[in-house]
């Protein structure tokens, strides 16, 4: 693994996230900015598996690993869940799972 091509990425996806969240939440107080932007990452880790090791390293181990984010995601989840949220927890965590999973698989498809 490159680590110069993981730490560009990285540089350049936390605050690619931080940014796209930051927006999103100025309409809205629901996670829609973190389930965006792992929906998204998903679709570029998928996009690039098959790729070269730098493109792989720079986009989908930098990029996408700083972009994305479980720990926001499990907070938003905890948060939902105190203030009894319990239906838009549901379908947080369901949804993002569905469409994580459908983005990563398109991205696989359309790279193949």
């Amino acid at each position: 693994m490159n680590t110069l091509y993981v730490i560009l990425g990285a540089a350049i996806g936390a605050p690619a996230r931080f940014a796209i969240d930051q927006y999103i939440r100025k309409f809205t107080d629901k996670p829609y900015g973190i389930f965006f932007v792992n929906v998204l990452g998903s679709f570029l880790i998928g996009l690039t598996f098959s790729k070269s090791e730098k493109v792989y390293d720079l986009v989908a181990v930098g990029f996408a690993g700083a972009f994305t984010t479980w720990s926001t995601f499990m907070l938003d989840l905890y948060l939902g869940y105190e203030l009894k949220r319990y239906k838009e927890v549901a379908l947080n965590l369901s949804v993002s799972l569905l469409f994580g999973l459908l983005a990563a698989w398109i991205g696989i498809q359309l790279a193949n």
